[in-house]
């Protein structure tokens, strides 16, 4: 059976709704296990990211799911606590040759979102991590999933703290094409 893990942090819940999402894309390949990984305050302690259980278990997953709301820019700091407490991780190699992707949202259309993708690449080509991006063009293609064109990885902006339907089908898109790609 293969493992996906969706490791995440969610301020005001709407990156909690894409993660679902994702979760319920890549449900949908047989002989998939799913798990969502959720950064909570309490796994931070004096700024570090001390849940070791978590890299534990997303280490055992043969693909790897980032996301995080996009605050001022980039990622949260609860995600970037958790990213940094990754570094043993790093230097032992363990997550080499895993499948990585990742997903933001902000508050407006053009809220420097990129840039957090732009992140969660480097954090996964720094692991040695492959890179999955979606694969489909956006609007131009079709009418429900990748609305905002991007390839790198699922970008979206909420409306009154929920994410717009169409972008929960690229989600589920997006979980279903990593599950996809490990399974392969």
């Amino acid at each position: 059976m293969t493992s996906i893990a969706i490791v995440y942090h969610s301020g005001f819940g709407t990156t909690h709704q894409l993660a679902l999402a994702i979760k319920d894309g890549a449900k949908l390949v047989k002989e998939t296990e799913v798990n969502l990984y959720r950064i909570l305050p309490e796994h931070i302690q004096g700024g570090r990211f001390t849940a070791s259980d978590i890299l534990d278990s997303v280490s055992k997953a043969g693909a790897i799911i980032f996301g995080s709301p996009t605050y001022m820019g980039s990622i949260s700091a609860q995600f970037k606590a958790f990213a940094d407490a990754t570094s043993e991780i790093w230097s032992a190699n363990a997550w080499s040759n895993k499948i990585a992707t990742g997903f933001t949202v902000g508050g407006n259309p053009s809220g420097d979102q990129l840039n957090a993708i732009q992140y969660f690449q480097i954090l996964a080509t720094q692991h040695g991590m492959l890179w999955a991006g979606l694969d489909n063009k956006g609007l131009q293609e079709n009418k429900a999933t990748n609305r905002s064109g991007a390839q790198s990885g699922l970008i979206t902006c909420a409306q009154n703290n929920e994410v717009v339907s169409d972008d929960l089908l690229t989600a589920q898109y997006l979980g279903k094409r990593i599950a996809l790609l490990v399974n392969n």
